[in-house]
């Protein structure tokens, strides 16, 4: 039987993510306009080694491990015993080896997690956030990067390796190109001066706003427990495999799709404010319904045309009509923005 995710107060939980300074015009528009790099200190690795590395894994996580090939990266969550996710994951092969990159916030408490769970498997997991650095590019860098891989991937979650590391093609955001460089923290280092020749180094905040753009959730540490994955489109983003073996929580995620009981989505939207006060984990209210939340904040970052852009968790009966706002029903007002995917009809 699985033991919850340490809370705040356990020895696993290491400190909340820094709320980072709202990024400069010059930095949003050096990835919309040409091409910008990014070092994206919000994550950390888990390196999963051994002969069983990958059989464990497909027994713990929401999507396929067993047959993740060298050429690919996938999405996946790691659910509690009810079906809420503890984490969220970009998991792809480096060798004889599985990694896991994950929100650093959430990282110590899931490894802990899922290392009581190896028992005679033949496996391993390791904090490998120490000798990795991982890097973010948005927007024209595909000849920068040119002249650190001898290849470039084609296709979303296409994943290709050369000598600095793993090179992953990640959704596009805003129609820009986006691509993840994870590679030994030296060599990476070392390989750095060749980007600032040709792109601009921006903050790490704009990684996160190009997610949300994108529409691809992140479970960090305030929403740990709260969303069963299709309520953060897992399943249209391909992290949830249907057809794979069990892994916790799997029940409640399989009897969600199939019985047309998924009433709750996430959305893309825009908030006046900044992110000392629009934080995720926030609760939505519905102006029709002041007395209880409709949704809840699942990711938020500064936004180049001000406030803050959102992905939130929410009823989808309250995008009908009304307002939805944050914290109160006479808070500030959500204005939605549509999703760069397409969500199924719900029964």
């Amino acid at each position: 039987m699985n033991t919850p995710l340490a809370t705040a107060s356990g020895t696993a939980q290491v400190p909340a993510l820094p709320i980072l300074p709202r990024p400069s015009a010059d930095e949003f528009d050096a990835v919309v306009q040409h091409g910008a790099y990014m070092p994206l200190t919000q994550f950390g690795v888990i390196d999963a080694t051994g002969d069983d590395a990958a059989s464990f894994l497909h027994g713990q996580l929401t999507n396929d491990t067993q047959h993740l090939d060298a050429a690919n990266a996938r999405l996946a969550g790691y659910c509690s015993a009810k079906g809420r996710l503890l984490a969220s994951f970009l998991s792809w092969r480096s060798g004889d080896t599985i990694r896991l990159l994950v929100s650093k916030d959430v990282q110590a408490a899931v490894q802990k997690r899922l290392s009581m769970f190896i028992l005679r498997a033949k496996a391993k997991l390791v904090d490998a956030s120490g000798e990795l650095a991982v890097v973010g590019l948005a927007g024209d860098v595909r000849q920068a990067l040119s002249g650190v891989f001898d290849a470039l991937p084609d296709g979303v979650h296409v994943k290709v390796d050369g000598a600095a590391g793993s090179l992953i093609r990640v959704p596009d955001a805003l129609e820009r190109l986006r691509y993840l460089w994870v590679g030994p923290k030296a060599q990476v280092d070392a390989l750095l001066p060749l980007l600032d020749e040709k792109l601009k180094r921006v903050s790490p905040a704009v990684w996160d706003w190009l997610d949300i753009r994108a529409g691809e959730p992140r479970i960090t540490q305030p929403v740990v427990e709260q969303f069963v994955p299709q309520m953060v489109n897992f399943d249209v983003l391909g992290a949830v495999n249907f057809r794979k073996g069990c892994y916790p929580g799997q029940e409640v995620v399989a009897r969600s799709q199939y019985r047309g009981t998924i009433k709750r989505r996430t959305s893309l939207a825009n908030v006046a404010g900044e992110l000392e006060t629009v934080k995720a984990g926030a609760e939505l209210f519905h102006s029709d319904d002041p007395g209880q939340p409709c949704g809840m904040v699942v990711n938020a970052a500064s936004a180049p045309e001000g406030g803050v852009d959102l992905l939130v968790e929410i009823k989808l009966a309250a995008l009908d009509n009304g307002s939805v706002h944050l914290g109160a029903a006479d808070g500030a007002p959500l204005r939605f923005i549509a999703l760069p995917y397409g969500l199924p009809t719900e029964v």
